[in-house]
Parts: structure tokens; C-alpha cells; sequence
């Protein structure tokens, strides 16, 4: 293990480390987005619902360009933009007052993420030798949730259900990222060459969107994953609507920010364990598994109304989220054609359509039915997650026909 921690490549330690930061910074504030409009600006479980939708629905069409642009031009330009229009963003989020300010900045805030998540994930694959890719992309994911363990224990002591300042804080702190991003670039100048760098994909935006949307190995993952995430979608979009409007809680978003510490807390414990005993299977697997551990959370949510077993639902559907996506970047890594890597990882944003549609059909399902009935909001939930697995197994059985095949193909040529 210390062998390979030693072979990282110091950039990718600086997006890792970023990570936290990043992750701290924002869960310090969007995670309470749905509570704040509700509370602060008396927004409706629909109105919500849309301003949390938007910034999946850029993210779903605004992902792949993001990644083919990286591509073309290079990944150094397009994190450097991309990250400090970022801040800029965040302190809009700070200045809002009304609900179609939010509506806005949540749509730029998913641009961003769209354009930097796919570019930072294809770099890190770069500059990562195939032997340690696994190890990178979990460390960059135990990252994520080492941030937001911190992040929303931080925000609620700032009041983020009812306060803008944790939005001026994350601004702050992805100018301060994107300042050491190019210190690093530059100290680094010399050292790391990335494809993206010398002239660029000659693929044109057509020629790679036809490649990816006819990889129909790709196509599976692409929508097994999006019914992954559209259960993962509603953790954060109706369960803590739900929270905060059921009668049977006092307090639903102090409630809502110990299930999210939680969920990160139990991440960190159970990643590796997790990962070390998935990792001889196959990637597509662990997501078909983590599907089942998630919508079976969702079971647990629907049918008890107590915080024992809210916070037993919570590590159930962590352990899910987990075994979706770990191995989730190694799967898209090891389908994606070398020369078209961003927009491989790229054209997985088209996944977050299940974000879009989590909130929008939580905030339907709390409206017709309201808190007061929870199964009538959360079985529908578990029955349009469970579609993904079909999916994922068609999948499954395409890689492995492909993997015979190489071998089969090996056996020939040696003899």
C-alpha cells in the first residue's frame, strides 16, 4: 500500500486533497438548499423541487461537452475556468433573495460541476499508472466523503437551513483551490504531459458523441447507473423534504445533517472492506448489489418513522451508494477508448438525469400524498430504482462475452 501511495503523482494528490476542501465546503451549504427555500424563502415542495432539479438537468447535457472540451483543448484550461467560475457562483448564491435567483445559480452551479467533475476525473486517469487507478479514484471518493462529514456539522452550526454565509466560505475556498491548482500546473510544467495537451483530439463533437452513444456495453452502464442514481437522488432531494415537513419530527434538519455526517462517517469505515472484498468481481456487480442495499434503505425509511431507524437506514443505503460507486469510475475507465477519455467520463453526466428527476417526482409524491403518508412516497422510490438492474446485467454479460473473447483471441494468435 505505501508503495503505491508513493507512486501518486503529486498533481493527483493536489486534486484529492482539493477534494476535501471543495467538499467540505460545499455540503456546508447545498445540502440545506430544499430546507433553506422551504424555511427561509417559503418555497413550495414543487418550487424547491425545481430549483434543486436544474443543476442535474445542466449537469445532464452540459457533462459530455464538458469532457470532450477537455479533450480538444486540454484539462489544465478547462479546471482552471471552470473552478474559479465555480466561487463566483457560490458568492451568487450568497447575494440571492428571491427564488428564481436560486433557480439560476443552481443551474450555473451545475454547469460547473459538470465541466469540472468528468475533466478532473479523466486527468487523474492521466497521470495514474493502470495499477493504482483503482486505489486513486477510491481515495479521491473517500475524499469527497471526508469532506462532508465535516461540512454539514459545520453548516449547521452556521445556520446554513436559514443563513448565506456558508455559501461566501465555499466561494472562498475554491478561489483558494483553484490558486494552488496553478501553482501546481506550473511547478509541475515540465513533468506531466497529457494527451489533451499536445493538439488535442482530432474527434469532432459529432464523431464522439456517435462512438460513445453506439458503445452499447457503454449505453447499459450509462442507464443502469441512471436509475442508480436517481434512488441515490432522493437521500438529499425528498427524504430531507420529507424530514422536514413530517409531523412525527421535531427538528427535521438537524435530523437531516446527522444522517448526512453519518452517511459519510460509515463511507470511510466500510470503503475499503467493502471495495478489497468487490474488487475480484466484476465492476458491474457491485452496482447491480448496491442497488438492491439502496432501495432497500428506502424500505426502511418509508416503513418507520423513528430516528433509530432513520440512522439504520442511513448506513444500509450507504453501503449501497458505496458498491455503486467505487468501482464505478474503474468500470467507465476500463470501457472508455484512450483518445476519448473525458468524454467517456463525460458522457456518464447524462446519469444525473436521475438527479433531475429525484427531486422532481419527490416533490409530486410529497405534494399528492404528503409526509403523513410515507410508504405511499417511498415504495414508488424503491420500484424505480430496482429498474436499473436489467440494465447493469446486460452489461455485465457484454463484458464478460468481450473479456472471452480477448482471451480466446490471445489463445490463437500465441499458437
Amino acid at each position: 500500500m505505501n508503495k503505491h501511495l508513493k507512486e501518486i503523482h503529486p498533481l493527483a494528490w493536489t486534486i484529492i486533497i482539493g477534494t476535501i476542501f471543495g467538499r467540505m465546503a460545499t455540503s456546508m451549504s447545498i445540502p440545506f438548499l430544499s430546507i433553506y427555500l422551504i424555511k427561509t424563502m417559503g418555497a413550495s415542495p414543487v418550487e424547491t423541487g425545481m430549483v434543486v432539479a436544474v443543476s442535474s438537468l445542466i449537469g445532464v447535457f452540459a457533462s459530455f461537452y464538458g469532457g470532450y472540451i477537455s479533450d480538444r483543448i486540454g484539462r489544465r484550461k478547462v479546471l482552471i475556468f471552470s473552478i474559479f467560475s465555480w466561487a463566483i457562483v457560490f458568492i451568487g448564491f450568497a447575494a440571492a433573495n428571491q427564488i428564481w435567483m436560486f433557480f439560476v445559480m443552481n443551474a450555473l452551479n451545475g454547469l460547473c460541476r459538470a465541466v469540472f467533475e468528468p475533466t478532473s476525473r479523466a486527468m487523474l486517469s492521466d497521470i495514474t499508472k493502470p495499477e493504482n487507478k483503482l486505489l486513486v479514484f477510491n481515495l479521491r471518493y473517500a475524499a469527497i466523503n471526508l469532506g462532508v462529514v465535516i461540512g454539514p456539522l459545520i453548516g449547521l452550526q452556521m445556520g446554513s437551513a436559514e443563513s448565506g454565509v456558508p455559501f461566501l466560505i465555499a466561494g472562498a475556498v475554491y478561489i483558494l483551490y483553484g490558486i494552488v491548482l496553478i501553482i501546481q500546473f506550473a511547478l509541475q510544467s515540465e513533468q506531466v504531459k497529457l494527451p489533451s495537451e499536445d493538439g488535442g483530439s482530432k474527434v469532432s463533437l459529432r464523431e464522439a458523441f456517435t462512438v460513445t452513444s453506439r458503445d452499447r456495453t457503454f449505453i447499459y452502464v450509462l442507464i443502469g447507473s441512471m436509475f442508480c442514481v436517481l434512488g441515490f437522488g432522493h437521500f438529499s432531494s425528498t427524504l430531507a423534504q420529507y424530514l422536514e415537513l413530517s409531523p412525527q419530527f421535531e427538528d427535521g434538519a438537524k435530523l437531516f445533517t446527522y444522517m448526512l455526517s453519518l452517511n459519510a462517517v460509515v463511507v470511510l469505515i466500510v470503503q475499503y472492506p467493502l471495495v478489497r472484498t468487490f474488487r475480484k468481481l466484476p465492476p458491474a456487480v457491485s452496482l447491480m448489489v448496491g442497488n438492491v442495499f439502496v432501495a432497500g434503505s428506502f424500505i426502511l425509511f418509508g416503513m418507520w418513522d423513528s430516528w433509530w431507524a432513520m440512522l439504520a437506514g442511513v448506513v444500509i443505503f450507504t453501503i449501497g451508494e458505496v458498491l455503486m460507486f467505487t468501482l464505478m469510475d474503474l468500470l467507465v475507465d476500463r470501457i472508455a477508448k484512450p483518445e476519448l477519455k473525458g468524454t467517456y467520463f463525460g458522457m456518464m453526466g447524462f446519469n444525473n438525469l436521475g438527479n433531475v428527476l429525484a427531486p422532481l417526482i419527490g416533490g409530486a409524491l410529497l405534494t399528492h400524498f404528503t409526509a403523513e403518508q410515507p410508504l405511499y412516497i417511498f415504495i414508488p422510490i424503491v420500484l424505480m430504482t430496482v429498474c436499473g438492474i436489467p440494465f447493469l446485467l446486460l452489461a455485465h454479460v457484454r463484458l464478460e462475452h468481450q473479456d472471452k473473447h480477448k482471451v480466446n483471441h490471445t489463445v490463437k494468435e500465441a499458437t
